[in-house]
Parts: structure tokens; C-alpha cells; sequence
């Protein structure tokens, strides 16, 4: 989240608790109130709504907010409570420039490993003849640089379309969010990956889950095409036993891909896909969007999980932990990656935290096509969930 909280006046004005009653007592039986000044001004109402609580909560939030507060719709104990807390939420201003300055950088960093990616061996011959002058080696021949570029928009493409997803829906739900933030780095992968940043409080679950849920899928719809492009166009060859950390790791979905496309279980025998530079980057696309899918703190899958089961996905993200710990100590014992990405995700998500925080109104459930979809995705995280990300 990015925005400030602007303060009005004292929470404990009496004309300003007469003002929030009036406009609560139009949608709900209250039946007491209290105030509570530190360490955050805000006054909580108990009890019950005469409305559907997505009615009652749209009247309050803009009731609530003309009188310079924040509503907060939740049960207790049977009843509904509404926190009116001090203050809203200003978005803060952001410039485009720098959006466009860290995308024209991811653009460059991609290309320059993606023409390592595709140069193979004959970038390698080109490496020797200027003493492993790496960039004189790659410009020394324009098809070096011409085949970069399906690596550029393959991953630049997933990335950005996933992040767009989550703007659109925002938008749609007319939530103010930036631009894609792409973040580029010159060796790895040549990208961080993007993210976008809300700049508004999320209303209720049903906003949430849109704009949680539409990334993922949109960026699925370009990478598993992209991916099965890329297996038509990539050579089967005997690789023996590979170098440790060098191989692919399969999903489910990865494995039938390749099963479909080449009649084979790969890897198998000794022989595996060699990836080129479009199924590589789409393969990692489906790598981005399952550690995005894990059901914890404010990643896509807990926006998801919050939204189809609210404060269960509390305990499920205790779970997911445990889960990544073991994941983690098993690569490190079994492939010695002992810094691995699953490792990596478990100190993050202490850093950033294993809840959701719940969004403004509480209460109000998905409506049953937001619910299969919800399902139909944890579906999807499962076929895609590599357990060894690079064997």
C-alpha cells in the first residue's frame, strides 16, 4: 500500500459521534458505542445491520468518509461492529517517468541474458576470439542480438501482462494503483520481476479477489501458450546426468505438456527438452506465478485465500510455512542449494508477514462465480507447484 492518512477532527467531538449514529442508525440497530483515543482515535458501534451488509457498508463508507472517516465492517460474537477510525486515506502521488525509466532498463537487462541464452556455442566461439570480451562478442554479430529479443518479450510479456491484470482489475474497481514497476537486474534471469502498488485501502473481499486473482490468470493465458510454442520448437537430446542446479524443475502441468507434446516422459531415459528462449522464460513464468499463488500474507494466493475463507487463511499460511521449511531443508540436504528459493520465502514471509490484513468490510462473501473461480485457482497452483524449482 501507498498512501498517507489525512486527520480531521478529534474523534471524541460530540457533534462528530452524533453525526456517525445518525448515518449508522440508517442501516443499523446500534446498540452502544465506544470510544478509544491511543494510540489510534476511533469509536466502535455494536450491532445489527438492516441492510445486506454489501448495501449497509457502501452507505457507511461514503457517509463515514464525508465527516473524514474510515469505516471498518466485522463480526463479533454474533454481531456486527463498525470501527469508525480517524482519518482517510489520501493516495499519494506517483511519477510515470520512473515507470518508464525501470521498464527501458528491465528491457536492456533481459535482452543482454537473453543473448547469452541464445548464443550457445556460438557465442562461446565468438567469446574466444575476443579474449572473452563479452560485450564485443555479443555485438560482433547482429544475429546475437536479433535472438534476444523472443527472450525479451516472452518474459517481459508474462510479467507485464500478469501486473496488468491486477491494474485493470483495479481500475475496474476504481481503486487508485500505479503502473508496473519493473526491476531489472543484469545477470540471472535479467529481471526481478514487476510489481504494481495499491494506493487506496482495499473495500471488501469482492475487490480484493478481483484484482488478486486477475494477475495470475492473465499471465497464465500467455505463458502456457508461449510454453507450449516454445516445446514445439525445442530439440529432445540425451543429457545424462545434469549438472546440479542446471535442469528444470517439472509441475504437473509441465510434465503433461511435455508428455503431449514430445510423446515422452521428460526427463526420462537420460533425455530432456533443451529449452530454448521462449520455452525457458515461459516455463519461469509459470515459476512466478506459483510462489505468487502461496497462500501467504499480501502475495496473490493470500489475497485468494483471504477472500474465499477470511481469517482461516491465518492458520493455512501457519501451514504454508512449515511447508516451505521442509521444502527448504530438503533441497539444501538433497541438492545443496542451501540458499534456496523456498528457504528464501520462508524469511520473507516472516519480514513481511504470514496474515492478510482483512480488507474495510469484513463481512461480505464472494458470490458463487468469484467462489469457482477461487477454486478452479488453487486447481491451477496445484499443476504448476514445483517442489524442486532446478534439479
Amino acid at each position: 500500500m501507498d498512501y498517507r492518512t489525512e486527520v480531521y477532527a478529534p474523534a471524541t467531538t460530540l457533534e462528530v459521534i452524533a453525526s456517525l449514529r445518525s448515518a449508522l442508525g440508517q442501516v443499523m440497530r446500534i446498540e452502544n458505542h465506544t470510544i478509544h483515543e491511543a494510540p489510534v482515535e476511533l469509536i466502535e458501534f455494536t450491532g445489527s445491520l438492516l441492510l445486506p451488509s454489501d448495501e449497509a457498508f457502501d452507505h457507511i463508507y461514503t457517509r463515514f468518509i464525508e465527516v473524514g472517516y474510515t469505516p471498518m465492517l466485522s463480526q463479533r460474537d454474533g454481531k456486527e461492529i463498525v470501527i469508525a477510525q480517524h482519518g482517510i486515506v489520501q493516495p499519494t502521488a506517483s511519477k510515470t517517468s520512473t515507470n518508464v525509466i525501470l521498464l527501458g532498463l528491465t528491457i536492456i537487462s533481459t535482452w543482454f541474458v537473453g543473448i547469452q541464452y541464445a548464443g550457445g556455442e556460438r557465442l562461446a566461439a565468438a567469446l574466444a576470439r575476443y579474449n572473452d570480451d563479452i560485450f564485443r562478442a555479443m555485438f560482433s554479430d547482429p544475429q546475437f542480438v536479433i535472438g534476444g529479443l523472443p527472450y525479451v518479450f516472452a518474459l517481459l510479456g508474462i510479467l507485464g501482462v500478469h501486473e496488468m491484470g491486477h491494474y485493470v482489475a483495479a481500475r475496474l474497481h476504481k481503486a487508485n494503483v500505479t503502473l508496473p514497476y519493473f526491476i531489472p537486474m543484469p545477470f540471472g534471469l535479467g529481471t526481478m520481476g514487476a510489481v504494481i502498488r495499491l494506493k487506496s485501502p482495499i473495500k471488501n473481499r469482492r475487490q480484493l479477489f478481483d484484482i488478486g486473482v486477475a494477475g495470475p490468470l492473465a499471465g497464465l493465458a500467455i505463458a502456457i501458450p508461449l510454453l507450449m510454442i516454445g516445446l514445439m520448437t525445442s530439440p529432445v537430446q540425451f543429457v545424462g546426468t545434469p549438472v546440479p542446479g542446471s535442469q528444470e524443475g517439472n509441475s504437473i502441468l509441465y510434465a503433461l505438456l511435455k508428455f503431449i507434446i514430445k510423446g515422452q516422459w521428460l526427463p526420462g531415459g537420460g533425455y530432456d527438452v533443451i529449452v530454448n528462449a521462449v520455452a525457458f522464460p515461459a516455463w519461469f513464468g509459470l515459476i512466478v506465478t506459483m510462489i505468487n499463488l502461496l497462500p501467504i500474507g499480501q502475495l496473490d494466493g493470500g489475497h485468494v485465500i483471504y477472500a474465499l475463507f477470511g481469517r482461516t487463511q491465518w492458520r493455512v499460511a501457519n501451514v504454508v510455512l512449515l511447508v516451505l521449511i521442509s521444502l527448504g531443508a530438503y533441497l539444501a540436504v538433497a541438492t545443496e542449494q542451501l540458499l534456496n528459493v523456498w528457504l528464501m520465502w520462508a524469511l520473507l514471509s516472516q519480514v513481511f508477514g504470514l496474515r492478510h490484513p482483512p480488507p474495510l468490510d469484513d463481512i461480505t462473501p464472494l458470490d458463487r462465480k468469484r467462489k469457482l473461480i477461487g477454486y478452479a485457482t488453487i486447481v491451477m497452483f496445484v499443476l504448476i507447484f514445483t517442489p524442486v524449482p532446478f534439479s
